[in-house]
Formats: C-alpha cells, sequence, structure tokens
C-alpha cells in the first residue's frame, strides 16, 4: 500500500492553500530547502537549546508549532516534554511529518501520540486548534521580516495562545549601518553597463540604460560580508512579538542616526538582525539570541545590504541623520524606502510620506550633495524591493586578512588615531 498516495488523498481539499500560493509553498515543500535550514547550525542548535534548556517550562504543556515545516522545533517541543504539539504547516512537508509520525512507535517512539499536524494555513479560520500554554515557529526571512511569516505567529498568538503563555522567539530586532565595498558597487554598474551598449548586434540597447540601474540598485544584495567595511555602529529597531500588532508590523520606521568612524565612501545600507529567545515574565526560563551580525557565525539568513545608485562622500565624526521604512507589499515581502543625509539635521524632508509619494513616482535614489557656507551637505534617498534580492557570497570569513588596516577598504581614521593600530569599534 503506498503510504505517500493514500496521504494525498486524504489532504487534497485542505492543500488549496498550497495551491493558492504555490511558489512559496512549494518551495517550502522541498526536502532540500528544508535541509538547508536543518544544517544551519546557528539556527537550529539555538532553538534547540532555547526549548530543551527550558524543558521545566514545556513539561506536560500544549503547544503550537506555526509553519512547521520539517516539524523540527514539533520534535523538540516533544523532546522536551510537551504533552501535546499542533504542527501548523500549509505546504506538502506536512505530508513528510504525517509519514514520520505514522512510523511510531516503531520509529522515534517517544513521539507517539504527541503531534498532531494541521494542514493549513494558521489563518484559516475555525482549526482544530484548542489554547496553548506556548507558541514555538521560525517565522524569520532576510531582514528579519521578508516572507511575511510573522504576522501568522502573530495571528496565532491573538487566536491560540493562552492568557501568559510563553513565545519562542519573544522578539526580533533589525539593525542598520552605513557600509562601503566599492568592489561590490562597481559590480552591480557594471550590469548596468551592459544595457549602455549601442551596438549589441546591431542593437541600440541604450534606451534602456537607466531602466537597467532603476532595477539592479533597488535590488538588495544578500551574502555575508567584511564587518570591517561598517562605518558606524548600527541603530537598531526591536519588535516585541509579544506586544506588537499585526497592522504594526506591516509599516516599520527606523530613525537613523549614525556617529561616522571613517573617512569613506557609503555605498549603501548594511542590514541584519537578532532573534530573541526572552523568558515570560515571572519565570526563571533561560536566555538565548541568534545574531545574524556580519561580526558572528554565518547563518543561512546571511546579512543584506542596500547599495545607492550614487554613493555618497563622508568624514569621520559627523553625524548622517536619516530613516528607513518598511512597507508590506503583495510579494510576500517588503519595499523599503529611505532618506540619510550627512550635515544639518534640518535638511531631512518634511516627512517621510513625502519622500515615499516621490519614490513611488519612480523618480527614486534622488541624490544631492553641496559644499556651501553651511559646509558639507548630502543626501541620498532610495527605493529597494525586498523580495528581489540578488547574491554575492564573495566574502569568507576564513580566509580574512588578520593584519587588517581600514586603508584596505578606503576607510580613514583621524589623524589622532592614526597613530596607533588599534581601528574604531563600530559594532558593539
Amino acid at each position: 500500500m503506498d503510504i505517500d498516495k493514500i496521504e494525498n488523498e486524504e489532504n487534497q481539499k485542505e492543500l488549496t492553500d498550497a495551491e493558492r500560493d504555490p511558489s512559496y509553498f512549494n518551495y517550502y515543500a522541498q526536502l532540500t530547502h528544508q535541509q538547508n535550514m536543518l544544517e544551519d547550525v546557528i539556527r537550529t542548535s539555538t532553538y534547540n537549546s532555547a526549548i530543551m534548556s527550558n524543558s521545566a517550562y514545556f513539561k506536560d504543556k500544549t503547544v503550537c508549532d506555526i509553519g512547521a515545516g520539517s516539524g523540527i522545533l514539533s520534535y523538540m517541543a516533544a523532546q522536551a516534554g510537551a504533552s501535546k504539539v499542533y504542527a501548523v504547516e500549509a505546504s506538502n512537508m506536512a505530508l513528510r511529518i504525517k509519514k514520520l509520525i505514522k512510523s511510531c512507535p516503531k520509529k522515534n517512539p517517544w513521539l507517539t501520540d504527541k503531534i498532531e499536524v494541521i494542514i493549513s494555513k494558521v489563518e484559516v479560520p475555525n482549526l482544530p486548534i484548542p489554547k496553548v500554554d506556548i507558541l514555538i515557529s521560525e517565522p524569520i526571512g532576510v531582514l528579519l521580516v521578508h516572507e511575511r511569516m510573522i504576522e501568522s505567529y502573530l495571528y496565532a498568538r491573538d487566536h491560540y495562545l493562552k492568557p501568559g503563555g510563553a513565545m519562542f522567539p519573544s522578539s526580533g530586532t533589525i539593525l542598520l549601518s552605513p557600509c562601503t565595498d566599492a568592489s561590490l558597487w562597481s559590480q552591480t554598474m557594471s550590469k548596468v553597463r551592459f544595457w549602455e551598449q549601442t551596438n549589441f548586434y546591431g542593437v541600440d540597447f541604450s534606451p534602456l540604460s537607466q531602466a537597467a540601474k532603476d532595477e539592479y540598485f533597488a535590488m538588495p544584495v544578500v551574502g555575508c560580508f567584511d564587518p570591517k567595511t561598517v562605518m558606524a555602529a548600527p541603530v537598531s529597531l526591536k519588535v516585541d512579538f509579544y506586544t506588537i500588532k499585526n497592522e504594526e508590523i506591516v509599516d516599520l520606521y527606523i530613525p537613523i542616526e549614525w556617529k561616522i568612524s571613517y573617512t569613506g565612501i557609503i555605498h549603501g545600507i548594511a542590514g541584519w538582525f537578532d532573534i530573541n529567545f526572552e523568558p515570560p515574565k515571572g519565570s526563571n526560563a533561560s536566555t538565548y539570541c541568534i545574531s545574524t551580525s556580519p561580526s558572528s557565525e554565518r547563518t543561512h539568513w546571511h546579512q543584506a545590504r542596500f547599495l545607492f545608485k550614487e554613493p555618497l562622500a563622508v568624514n569621520a565624526g559627523e553625524t548622517v541623520y536619516g530613516w528607513m521604512r518598511l512597507i508590506a507589499n503583495d510579494m510576500r515581502s517588503y519595499t523599503v524606502y529611505s532618506e540619510i543625509i550627512v550635515g544639518n539635521k534640518a535638511g531631512l524632508s518634511p516627512s517621510p510620506e513625502d519622500v515615499i509619494k516621490h519614490l513611488k513616482n519612480n523618480t527614486i535614489d534622488k541624490a544631492e550633495s553641496r559644499v556651501g557656507s553651511d559646509g558639507h551637505f548630502g543626501r541620498r534617498q532610495a527605493k529597494w524591493d525586498l523580495q528581489n534580492q540578488t547574491y554575492f557570497y564573495a566574502y569568507d570569513p576564513s580566509t580574512a586578512q588578520q593584519d587588517y588596516k581600514s586603508d584596505y577598504n578606503f576607510l580613514y581614521t583621524p589623524d589622532n588615531n592614526l597613530e596607533t593600530d588599534k581601528e574604531p569599534n563600530v559594532l558593539n
């Protein structure tokens, strides 16, 4: 008897979510992509530590796993002593969880009768899930919010978590810093140059060159990068999963104020995030954190960089002001807007709404630089589509230069710092 065939017939009606969003759910239905996440040691081991070290908190509790994927968090919760785990997964990967569960008690006997698989999005009304003691999930994407799974996590909080119940993870923090990378910027610009050709097999491509520049520079660059290319300590925005509302997570505003550590060129904004597992108030649960900082061990999320079409020159000691705003879109992601200035803070636009309106009208990446009686002034306005990611994996921490000097990255420290080999620490 073909167990896979039977399971597919059983769940054909329940898998309409995947049919409505095939590219997303088909991706997570593949074992190869689940394996990529499972093999991320930082991700998987930290979740395991956060759950298993709090086994006293999980013992005899009911748990709901939102976007269960391979089911690994559900299995960990059962190992930690949970009495019942509801594994909610909308993709066909739910059938893999069912297959593993049906192999009990011969295989994994400790899972017997512990996990119930719910093949659905959690937002579907009237799911057979009671109010539970604990929510677990890995709802995280690039720059924390890509893929918009956090909204499902918050929906589950509002509909299925008991008052005073726990959430693993409890919060996330987005961090932003100015960064320099002449090589990356030049490589991006070289792609634009292709479309500037006036005789490509007899065709003049130059009418498309501006569109190419708009497109390539609107693509966030995902991949690890040298932490020494960061030019100032990061600003941050903490997203508390216990308290933030769903209508707030779809529009995030991050104020920017960077004290520049080096004289050099800002080619873009670097972004990463932390995931925090903090104990519920009044409990003795242990605290854990996953950091995707460029100074931390790499994860499958890497970091993201948002390049400006026109870099911005800055001097050590200057302050850069501005903001980044992330607005949810219909592509399971966010449109990212930003404005930064170096010079008088009064030079910022009257409101982000004015800038966003201007950027939506496709006058993107407004660049302005001048030197006047009030000193050096520069402005950059830009828009990026977080879902249209490109990838750059050239940096390898294991081969990074040990005898590093900031000028290797065209970053120059003030004279009073040049007397020593000490470099400013901009990440702490």
